[in-house]
């Protein structure tokens, strides 16, 4: 226990005893001790009392003050700053002085203003056991509960600065700028957690304590968007690209940009893309919905979930790239290859190779197809076919593309497994004749026949696989709608006009005429 002092009664004066502390406690506070006795009016010699505290026993200091009365318990109350905490040290009474009790030292603490807080308990042990000079918290203000703030997680990248992708070798990648933050319909975009408040607190003077202010927050958001009915949430009503301006989200399923160059990079989308200028070469553009240039494609790749339309035309410098699942609609299309579900629009088709799932229409103001490949599924309607000097120009209609190209691809890998086949048979039909003459082979040698066996089954079963497609795709193809070539101004010697398994090439200029095929072969008839 720590130490403390008492005052007794030595000789009809006033003596102050002072006791060591025992077991570990705390000496006594000079400073106690001195307040005490300036309180009590009692003087006395500061060596002496300096000295017995140092003594390691109990140790009298006498006084001239005489003894008048026994004075009582003594409570020393202090109170922090912030009133959040009373800490009271009890002084024992004169010796034969009386003690308190509960009432008394609730009361000692009221008179301080102490009134919220009582640690009841607290008070309770040191009447059990009392021991002096130590700290008793007696009240503790209730401490207010501080809230939180209103937080929003976004999940989609809010920096719309331009990062360049960097590869895995270390060099960087300036056609991915990461420009683009694409969001899938019904995907969760933004969720918020509300502001808790906090509650008021209250020190041992019963003074309330506010707690710290918080701030709350809301999701601000425009259209295509769906808010949850706890208005916590956020969810894209729509595929598109969703962006974060001052604070509100925003997911448009039409994404504009001005060029798509460096500046912007290449743009992948989930849903439309509007270029109001120009995309130059090298760049790409993949978009599920609608892709629409404004200016002039450059050796670019442009591949869209539905229609392609570039108002000043493609010059795609033997590398561009058109790809479209609805249909494709070009000034001009040049040096380049393009792809279409549906159909294909443009004035003039030069040197490239194009492909329309149905037609293909180059019919306009100067309207001609000269060199490279153009194939539809139903008809070719074009006002100039070839040209003077003899480009090569093939036309094919009457054939599904994708299907003959099917049809090749199968006829291509049957021709190759037939040949890896017929390498294998004769190696395995000469070990099954050793080994019917009793010739005994090497465990390795055995183990390659193995190897040859299992490939051979596996080729086997692959070519029938072959065969069956092959045999389905040629009842198609023999089912394919009559195509025909419509040429309404001049066709020119050297092109080639394909309609289904037939061919021609055209000898002599021909005018305003269309090509069908009748009775085996590619004829020429009247437009009507």
């Amino acid at each position: 226990m720590n130490g403390y002092f008492q005052i007794v009664q030595k000789a009809q004066k006033i003596s102050i005893r002072v006791y060591p502390p025992t077991d570990g406690g705390e000496p006594v506070r000079r400073e106690e001790i001195v307040e005490y006795l300036s309180l009590k009016n009692i003087t006395y010699e500061p060596k002496d009392l300096m000295n017995a505290m140092i003594a390691q026993e109990v140790t009298d200091v006498d006084t001239l003050v005489p003894f008048k009365f026994a004075d009582g318990e003594f409570a020393r109350v202090s109170v922090s700053p912030d009133n959040m905490t009373v800490i009271m040290r009890m002084i024992p009474p004169y010796e034969g002085g009386a003690t308190m009790n509960k009432n008394d030292m609730i009361s000692e603490l009221k008179a301080r203003g102490v009134i919220s807080g009582i640690n009841e308990a607290a008070i309770n042990d040191f009447l059990q056991n009392r021991q002096y000079c130590t700290d008793i918290v007696a009240a503790e203000g209730t401490p207010p509960v501080q809230g939180s703030d209103a937080s929003i997680e976004y999940f989609f990248n809010t920096d719309p600065r331009v990062r360049p992708t960097l590869n895995e070798d270390g060099s960087v990648d300036f056609f991915h700028l990461n420009t683009i933050n694409n969001v899938k319909e019904g995907a969760l975009l933004a969720t918020l957690t509300p502001a808790v408040f906090g509650k008021p607190g209250e020190n041992v003077k019963g003074e309330r304590i506010k707690p710290r202010d918080v701030r709350p927050a809301i999701l601000k958001f425009g259209r295509n968007i769906r808010q949850s009915e706890d208005k916590c949430n956020i969810y894209s009503e729509v595929s598109g690209h969703v962006s974060l301006v001052d604070g509100k989200v925003f997911v448009s399923n039409i994404l504009e940009v001005e060029n798509v160059d460096n500046s912007v990079g290449n743009i992948e989308y989930e849903g439309s893309v509007t270029v109001n200028g120009n995309v130059c070469e090298n760049f790409a553009i993949k978009a599920s919905g609608n892709i629409e240039v404004r200016g002039v494609v450059e050796g670019a790749t442009l591949e869209a979930g539905e229609n392609i339309t570039i108002a000043r035309g493609m010059n795609g410098m033997h590398k561009g790239v058109l790809k479209a699942g609805g249909n494709i609609i070009s000034k001009f299309i040049e040096n380049a290859t393009a792809t279409a579900e549906g159909y294909i629009d443009s004035e003039s088709i030069i040197h490239s190779n194009v492909v329309a799932g149905t037609e293909i229409h180059a019919v306009g103001k100067r309207g001609f197809i000269s060199g490279g490949r153009a194939c539809a599924t139903v008809s070719v309607s074009v006002k100039n076919l070839g040209s003077q000097m003899g480009t090569d120009t093939v036309i094919e209609v009457g054939m599904d593309a994708t299907v003959k190209q099917t049809v090749v691809a199968l006829q291509k890998e049957i021709t190759e497994l037939n040949k890896q086949l017929n390498t294998i048979k004769p190696v395995l039909e000469g070990a099954r004749m050793k080994l019917q003459s009793g010739v005994k082979m090497l465990p390795d040698q055995i183990q390659q026949i193995q190897q040859l066996a299992t490939v051979s089954k596996n080729q086997t079963a692959r070519l029938n696989e072959c065969m069956q497609e092959l045999e389905q795709y040629q009842t198609v193809l023999d089912s394919e709608t009559q195509g025909q070539v419509i040429v309404t101004g001049d066709v020119y010697p050297g092109v080639k006009i394909c309609i289904g398994d037939v061919s021609m090439v055209v000898k002599s200029p021909m005018k305003y005429c269309r090509f069908i095929k009748e009775a085996g072969d590619v004829k020429m008839a009247a437009i009507y």
